[in-house]
């Protein structure tokens, strides 16, 4: 994955991690990383260095919750979006999906004639 590809999907992990908790009540890291791996066909891949900070950062703010279990001996760490966090996840991913439309009208215009003159 080349250098801009990487700085858009780390500006998309939020959205990524919510839309995907929306779906599976609780997932681990890996798992996540996994997900959007086997979704895109291999072609987007989220590291870990880029996605605990992210996650972390959720938790922070309330967003998401953890739980741990131990699975093989050793300890995972779920996350799952906050039962009273819900519709603030539903309007987060609203607000993104809008924000992608406006971007494909601008990227695909329809009417060529409104692109800017250069």
């Amino acid at each position: 994955m080349n250098t801009t590809s990487h700085q858009l999907l780390k500006g998309s992990l939020n959205a990524i991690i919510l839309k995907l908790l929306a779906h599976t009540e609780w997932m681990y890291g890996y798992e996540i990383c996994q997900k959007v791996k086997q979704l895109t066909d291999g072609q987007l891949k989220i590291n870990e260095g880029a996605l605990y900070p992210a996650l972390y950062k959720l938790e922070a703010d309330g967003i998401l919750i953890t739980k741990t279990q131990i699975v093989e001996g050793r300890a995972r760490k779920y996350y799952s979006i906050a039962q009273d966090q819900q519709g603030n996840a539903v309007d987060r991913l609203a607000q993104i999906e809008q924000f992608l439309h406006q971007l494909q009208r601008i990227l695909t215009p329809t009417d060529l004639t409104k692109l800017p003159i250069t």
